[in-house]
This record gives structure tokens, C-alpha cells and sequence, in this order.
């Protein structure tokens, strides 16, 4: 099977990266059809259909690449091919509701709703990561349920695997207990409630630590919020492949915990990377958790009010080894068996396969 992936997205994007290399190890043929982030779609638009080869199944648009739809779809009509797009988000519920960058009844809330409407409009199938993402695209845009299918996130195994801890290296054990968060402190992933949440913590159990990696919208928020608090550190951005290598210091990894709708809809990159090292992770109780993850199974769920049970969930895995451990072998089990990177490819080829017949 042969894919075009097609847009100026960027290669290095957790989500289309892992595509891309399932694809691959399940034997199919992966093109990147591919410009630089940032150009106009006067400049975009004919490099990529100079790029663009006709002797491909699929044309893949991957996330966050609405604009690059509409061409797609027009070189998709010239051969006899499929569309899929990948959205991951639509930029109005990015932009809009979860960013709070305009009012609703903005005209930038109006144009980025129609750019979404026209994108999911031309595809001939839609992937959203949860169910919840794919009930919220038909209710906001009218689609066909039939027209969206779900592929869940999944995770680059190779990149994140279990690592020898430092003890097991016959390092002496660590005097504190480390609790890790990284990202793009988006609204969703409700960093000021895991600063709340360490304050909390520090009064009962000082060798706690939490390290915050990254930068972002609710940085500065953040920073503020902790100013008086000694266990919470701020770690600036790291390149990917430097993650690993924090997760593996790490007792405890953190998923997200805003109070946005958009939080209720997705499971992000952390929590399976995390899982995929064999380290518990604790995250907000939402549907989209909850459809992949089982409660003190696989995962750890905090319930409102989310700064008390977030730190009431932190003390127990401290204290309580057998839980800890045994999150952490069940959570890895699962995400290895089913999402790692040659896992989402099997999914999606067989996703495309069972729409169009393509094989």
C-alpha cells in the first residue's frame, strides 16, 4: 500500500512520526510530499503539487494541515487515489475555545470554523484520536459518523522503552521522590493545578519533587503561582529526544489535568510515552481516558477536585510500591501491545483497507 504524506507539516510531530514509521514496519510504501512550515499557500500550493506523484493509494494530510486540504483534494480528483486527513484538532476548538484567543463571535472564530468545515468536507475519511474527538467533529460539523474513524495517539517504542533506574546501576536510591510533567503548558493540561497540587504535597511530604518541563501559554501563570513553593522546579523546553532520559528519572509522570472541553477529549503524547517507559502515570478522570485506560489498573485517575486528588494520588504511589509497580507493568503492557508505533500503523491500514478496499 502506498501513502503520500502531503502538507508542511513537520516531520518530527509525535503524531505523524509514529504513523509514518508503523506504516513502514507493517510493509507499506511512505512518501513525504513535504515543504517548510511557514509559507504561504501561494508559495506551498505549487511546490507540493510539483512534488506530488500520481502512483500512490492514499493521500494523507496530517495534522493541523486544514489548509493544505483543499489541494489534496484537488490532486486526489487527478488519480485515482483516497484522501485522509489527520486533524488531530480542529483550529477553531485549538484557537478559539481552548486557547481563548477570540471571542466566539469573532470573525477569526468565524474563518477558522469554515476553514475546519471545508477541510472534513473534502476528505474522504477523517481520523480523530478518541471517540470523544470523533463525537465532538460530527456534532460541531455535521459529519457523517460513518466518515470518521478512530486511531488512537500510540507512541515510538524505540525512542520510549523502560530504562535501567539508577539503583539497578547500583547507584545509591534517591532521597526524593520525583514527579515529572512535560509539554506546551497548553490551557488543557491544567499546569496550575499541578502547581497547586505540589503545595499541597510539600506540607505533607517535603522529599517530594515535581519538575515541570517546557514553555508555553500558562508558563508564566505558572511560575507565578509557584513562586513561594521550593518543590516545584521549571525546567525550560527539551528537545525530544532528551524526554526519555527525564520520564527515566521520574517516579511519577503527570498527564493533564485542565478544565477545558478539549481536555475532555483527548489522551496526549505524555501519557503513552510515559506508559511506554514503564512508569504510573496520573492523569485527569475523563471519557477519553476512560476508553483506553482502566482506574488503579493501567492508570491512576484523579476526580474533582483535581489539586486535592491529584496530591493525594501522588502520596499514595510514594508509599505504596505495589501499586506504583504495578500500574507501571500493567500500563506498559497495554500501550506496548496495542500502541506502539507498528501497532497504529497495522490499525490504520486496516481502517483504509476496510473503507476502500485498498491493498
Amino acid at each position: 500500500m502506498r501513502f503520500s504524506f502531503f502538507g508542511a507539516y513537520d516531520p518530527e510531530y509525535p503524531r505523524n512520526a509514529v504513523i509514518r514509521k508503523g506504516l513502514r514496519a507493517n510493509g507499506a510504501d511512505v512518501r513525504d510530499v513535504r515543504v517548510a512550515k511557514g509559507l504561504k499557500f501561494w508559495a506551498r500550493y505549487p511546490l507540493l503539487a510539483g512534488r506530488y506523484r500520481r502512483d500512490v493509494d492514499i493521500i494523507f494530510v496530517p495534522e493541523f494541515r486544514q489548509k493544505d486540504v483543499p489541494l489534496a483534494a484537488l490532486l486526489r480528483r487527478l488519480s485515482d487515489t483516497r484522501l485522509v486527513f489527520d486533524p488531530l484538532a480542529a483550529r477553531f476548538e485549538t484557537k478559539i475555545v481552548d486557547w481563548g484567543r477570540k471571542p466566539a463571535s469573532s470573525p477569526s472564530a468565524w474563518w477558522n470554523r469554515r476553514i475546519d468545515r471545508a477541510a472534513f468536507a473534502l476528505a474522504d475519511l477523517i481520523l480523530a484520536d478518541t471517540t470523544s474527538h470523533k463525537d465532538y467533529y460530527c456534532a460541531e460539523y455535521g459529519l457523517d459518523p460513518a466518515k470518521v474513524d478512530v486511531l488512537p495517539l500510540g507512541y515510538d517504542d524505540d525512542l520510549f522503552s523502560p530504562a535501567e533506574t539508577g539503583s539497578a546501576l547500583g547507584e545509591p536510591p534517591r532521597r526524593t521522590f520525583n514527579v515529572l510533567f512535560y509539554g506546551s503548558f497548553l490551557p488543557l493540561h491544567g499546569v496550575d493545578i499541578i502547581v497547586d497540587a505540589a503545595k499541597i504535597v510539600a506540607r505533607k511530604d517535603p522529599s517530594v519533587r515535581f519538575k515541570l518541563i517546557g514553555s508555553g501559554q500558562t508558563l508564566e501563570r505558572a511560575r507565578a503561582a509557584a513562586s513561594n513553593a521550593t518543590a516545584v522546579e521549571f525546567s525550560g523546553w527539551r528537545p525530544m529526544n532528551e524526554i526519555p532520559r527525564a520520564i527515566a528519572a521520574a517516579d511519577v509522570c503527570l498527564g493533564i489535568f485542565g478544565r477545558t472541553d478539549k481536555a475532555r477529549r483527548v489522551v496526549p503524547h505524555k501519557v503513552f510515552q510515559s506508559l511506554g517507559m514503564r512508569k504510573p502515570v496520573v492523569t485527569a478522570r475523563t471519557p477519553a481516558a476512560e476508553e483506553i485506560f482502566r482506574h488503579r489498573e493501567t492508570i491512576l485517575l484523579c476526580d474533582e477536585p483535581l489539586e486535592e486528588t491529584l496530591a493525594a494520588a501522588v502520596l499514595e504511589l510514594k508509599h505504596d510500591s505495589g501499586l506504583r509497580e504495578g500500574i507501571a507493568r500493567r500500563g506498559f503492557g497495554l500501550v506496548k501491545e496495542c500502541y506502539s508505533a507498528k501497532a497504529i500503523g497495522r490499525m490504520l491500514i486496516s481502517l483504509v483497507v476496510n473503507r476502500f478496499g485498498t491493498g
